[in-house]
């Protein structure tokens, strides 16, 4: 099992769950973080520190939402490590609510 960041972080980014992660498993794009489900451990440390709610334990993932387990795995080949907390996007609040972002995710 491993933990998937899904649709509530595009455009918002939000990098409090990166601090806490314990062997550096969250990868950054342009607008998205995702976790590689080869390092993850499964410690659920990042869950509660997410304040959009964006990320689930794989068997939890919201079936709207699936997607994102197999997105994760194929953008954490190819986006680097973050490793530090950073400032969310600039316009992260106006995002933070949206649904149905997935339009908006930059690779």
């Amino acid at each position: 099992m491993t933990f998937v960041v899904t649709g509530a972080c595009i455009r918002c980014k939000y990098t409090d769950c990166v601090d806490v992660c314990p062997v550096d498993a969250f990868r950054e794009g342009p607008n998205f973080l995702v976790i590689d489900p080869d390092d993850c451990i499964d410690c659920a440390l990042c869950v509660p520190e997410c304040p959009v709610s964006a990320i689930f334990a794989e068997e939890d993932v919201p079936g709207d939402q699936q997607d994102f387990t197999p997105l994760n795995a194929e953008l954490a080949q190819v986006w680097k490590p973050i490793t530090r907390t950073k400032a969310g996007l600039p316009d992260a609040d106006e995002w933070a609510q949206v649904v149905g972002k997935r339009a908006e995710l930059q690779r």
